[in-house]
């Protein structure tokens, strides 16, 4: 009967670092001119939907204000 070698443990970190570098060298990064458009993008959408959910929220307060008072 063979005997089956535990291996998963061996060089696990190691092993772990290996391949993460291996996948980042994969990677297509963004030029800086990408970045940051797409940073502008985000940024802009965010402020966009916090003004939205502000005027919303706004909206329902005073709904409830009326309603309630």
């Amino acid at each position: 009967m063979a005997v089956i070698k535990d291996t998963r443990r061996e060089g696990g970190l190691q092993r772990w670092f290996r391949e993460t570098r291996s996948e980042l060298r994969k990677v297509v990064w963004p030029t800086r001119e990408e970045a940051l458009r797409l940073t502008r993008v985000v940024i802009l959408i965010s402020v966009a939907m916090g003004a939205l959910l502000g005027a919303i929220d706004l909206l329902l307060n005073t709904l409830y204000g009326l309603l309630a008072g």
